[in-house]
This record gives C-alpha cells, structure tokens and sequence, in this order.
C-alpha cells in the first residue's frame, strides 16, 4: 500500500511588499516630479484664494478668469478658466493615460493577482464617498447631481503634503498610492465621459475618432518628429471638444495609445520618454494654471458655515474625509481576506488606514467634476469648490496626524531600503540572493577586521612599552642610597 502523498501548501501571496528594484526607480522618478508639481499647486491655490478674497483683487480675478480667446469661427473662444479647465488638463490627463497603460503592460497591474488590490482598493474608494455623498444629499434633500465629486484624489496634492509635513513613506505604500492615483484617474474619466456628455456632435466626433485612428497609424510606423504628432493632438482635442465629448478624453486616448514597452537596443519606451518630456508640463504649468482659475472661490464666517450646513457641500466634505479613507482601507482589507493574500510584515493595517486618509485629498479632477455636475449654477459650483477645499484640508490633517504617529517606524524601513554597504548603487535588500554581493561584503569586513586588528597591535604594543618605562623607573627609584 502506497503512503498518502504529502499535501504541500503554498505560501500565502504578501500584498504591499517590497518594490522589484526597477519599479522602485520608475516610482521615486514619477512622485518627484509629482512632489515638486504639488507644492506648486499648494502654492497656486494659496495665491488664487488669496487673489479672490482681497475686495481690491476680487474684480481683476474675475476679469483675468472671464478673458475670452481664441478663433471663434472653430468653436473655441474659451475663458481662460475654461481653457485651464478643458485644454490644460488634457495634458494632465495626456500624463495619467501613459502612466495607465504603462501599468496594465509594464507596471504592478500588468499581473493580475497584484492588480486585484489597487483596483478593488480604488473601486471602493470612488463608490463608498458616491454613496456617502448620496445618502447625505438625499437626507437633507438636496441635489444628487455632485455624486462623482468626491470620488477623484489628487496624487500631486497628497505628495505635496507628505513633502510639507516630512513623512517618508516606505517604497511599497508610496507604489500603492500612485496606482491608486492612476486607476482612480481611470474610472474618473469614465465617469466624465460617460455622465458629463449631454450633447453629441457626431459629425466633430467622427473627425476626432478619424484623427486619433491617424495618430495610432503614425505611431504604429514609428514616424518620429514632435511637429507631426503635437499639430496632430491640438486637432484631436479641438475636434473631441467641439463633438460635445469633454476635451481631456482626446488626451487620455492619445496617452494609451503610446508603447510602453522596450525593444531590443531600447533603454526607455517612447511612452516613458514622452511622459518624461511632458509630466513636468503637466505638474508644473498645466495643474497648477487649473488651481489658480478653479480654486478661487469667495471664503467667509458664513461661506465656511454653509460647507456644514447644506447637504450637498456637507456630502463632499464627508465623502472625502470619510467615504475614501473606509472605501480604500475596506477593499483592501476585504481583498486579503477573501484571496488568501497576507499584508507584508513590515505594515500593519493603521499603515493602510494612514494612507487610505491621505487618499481623501481630492482636488484637481474634484474642481474639475464640481463645475460639470452643477453647470448651471455659479453659487452652488463655488460653494462646492469650497466643501473640496474643505474635505482635502480636513482630510490632510487626519493622514498627517495618523502619518506622524507611525514615522519613526517609516524612517527605519526607508532607512533599510536604501542601506547601500557595498557602494555599488543597488540597495543591499535587493542583493541579498546573489554571491557576488555577500563576497563583496566578506572582503569588506575582512578589511574591516584586518584594520581592527592592526590597531590592537598597535595600541598592545603601546601598552608594552608604557609598561617598560614604568618598570625602568621603579628600578632607579630603587637605587637611591638611603
């Protein structure tokens, strides 16, 4: 009779590990440019609330917001808000469609398995704030239309904020707000697409979807030159914003449609190089000239007051301080309990909660939905400006209190990834199964103990001849006639 054969079990999968060595380099590189973007865009907020709330500025922010540009005979002779609004962002979102699809073929969601978290993560962090949002505004019966703006974070916000306070978030939480950013900006321009469509010019719609066919083509032959492909994109958003489409949807469609994966003799994709070139407009110009023309909104005793007070600034403010940090933190927990997944044993779950708080900092797209769902309303559109401001401000000093408490623990983990005792430039965590490095560290010590042993020497044979003289001395002492 046969033994039973042994039934092996296979370890459990750690969620929010350790960062593969080149995807911790392509995320240091991204948040610190988005870091730098988003103390910009603190200090564009700053200025336009400042711009709008002088009674002597007041009239000239309103008038500089108001200005009218641009060919009319093309349908574009915007404001420049509405050319922030609909023309900047593009290249925004230009940006997030790139790091989108570079995640799905290259990054953490190209695997399923680890893609499950992020995804469930910002699901559950865009439909409990919904929610939150809806059950406050029909409580008090209000107007259910802001639904979707909660729902949106501002990854260059959150950074902005860790850059101010000084946290240092270990790689793998870091990783996970950035994905989170990325599939949050996805579902965030669905729901513009799809929600904030009330119109449809199929004739400028057709031309769009034509030009972006054209703009695939080029690709795909790998014609290069910035004068074929940027006259190209002004045409692809001027014919997206004209079909009744938002115009930001021509940039996400042009940011998938870049490769992001190397070929043979290739260093870098074209879609990393592009996005190299073109996030630093992004974060530095483009978001931050949104912020300036968005958030300017009136700021009194009563204004402040009336975020508490009216259902719909209260659902916005509720659905980012509370709705994100339990949407996030629950569907990542409910994601390790139910795929036999373990959270990594550097983290505990008030780590998770920390950063699920942080996520509730939403401001961009936030501003942006805002001024689509109440179109047609300037006081409610301003005074949900301002819940956004209020929502994120709360929400930042939540993470930070709860970042605070945790960052002596995050400076020893930063302090461990980055320990490089072999001087080779590759942190010593990611060399611990190769021989090379573990010789390279027994040479070094063996210089180490080599040179601890020559000053042994050293100071033993001191100590001989101290002793010598000591002895010498005694002997003549004992000389002396009596």
């Amino acid at each position: 009779m046969t033994a039973p054969r042994a039934r092996t079990r296979t370890a459990p999968r750690k969620v929010l590990g350790r960062l593969s060595l080149p995807e911790r380099a392509f995320v240091a590189d991204a948040l610190r440019t988005e870091t730098v973007g988003g103390v910009l865009l603190l200090l564009a907020a700053v200025a336009a609330l400042i711009w709008a709330n002088i009674p002597a500025l007041h009239h000239s922010y309103e008038a500089a917001a108001d200005f009218h540009l641009g060919p009319g005979a093309l349908g574009l002779n915007l404001s420049v808000a509405h050319w922030a609004a609909d023309g900047l962002l593009a290249v925004f979102f230009f940006v997030a469609g790139i790091e989108l699809k570079r995640e799905l073929v290259a990054g953490d969601l190209r695997d399923l398995r680890a893609a499950v978290l992020p995804v469930i993560a910002a699901l559950c962090g865009m439909a409990v704030p919904a929610l939150v949002y809806t059950l406050t505004a029909v409580t008090g019966h209000g107007s259910t239309l802001g639904w979707a703006v909660p729902t949106a974070t501002d990854i260059a916000f959150a950074l902005a904020v860790l850059a101010v306070i000084g946290t240092s978030l270990p790689g793998a939480l870091r990783a996970f707000l950035l994905t989170l950013a990325v599939v949050d900006d996805l579902f965030a321009i669905l729901i513009i697409a799809v929600f904030f469509t009330d119109r449809l010019n199929f004739a400028a719609l057709g031309g769009a979807v034509a030009a972006l066919a054209v703009f695939w083509l080029l690709l795909r032959k790998g014609v290069r030159g910035w004068y074929v492909y940027v006259p190209l994109a002004v045409v692809i958003w001027a014919l997206m914003y004209n079909s009744g489409v938002h115009a930001t949807i021509a940039g996400v469609a042009m940011g998938l449609m870049l490769r992001c994966t190397t070929r043979e003799g290739e260093e870098h994709s074209p879609g990393e190089h592009v996005e190299h070139l073109v996030r630093p407009l992004s974060a530095g110009l483009a978001v931050p000239v949104f912020a300036l023309f968005s958030a300017g909104v009136k700021v009194s005793g009563g204004a402040l007051q009336d975020v508490f007070t009216k259902p719909e600034t209260l659902g916005v403010v509720l659905g980012l301080v509370v709705g994100k940090a339990l949407g996030i933190f629950g569907g990542t927990w409910l994601t390790v309990r139910f795929t036999r997944a373990s959270l990594s044993e550097e983290l505990a779950w008030a780590d998770v909660f920390a950063v699920a708080s942080l996520a509730g900092i939403g401001f961009t797209v936030s501003l942006l939905i805002g001024e689509l769902a109440f179109a047609g309303d300037t006081v409610l559109t301003d005074e949900v400006k301002a819940a956004v401001l209020v929502g994120s401000l709360i929400a930042a000093v939540c993470a930070t209190v709860l970042l605070k408490i945790r960052n002596a623990k995050y400076r020893r983990l930063c302090a461990e990834e980055e320990r490089d005792d072999d001087l080779d430039g590759i942190p010593d965590v990611y060399e611990q199964d190769d021989p090379a490095y573990h010789l390279r560290m027994a040479e070094i010590h063996e210089r180490k103990a080599a040179e601890h042993r020559r000053i042994a020497a050293e100071r033993a044979a001191a100590a001989r001849h101290g002793l010598a003289e000591v002895t010498g001395g005694a002997g003549e002492e004992s000389d002396r006639p009596a």
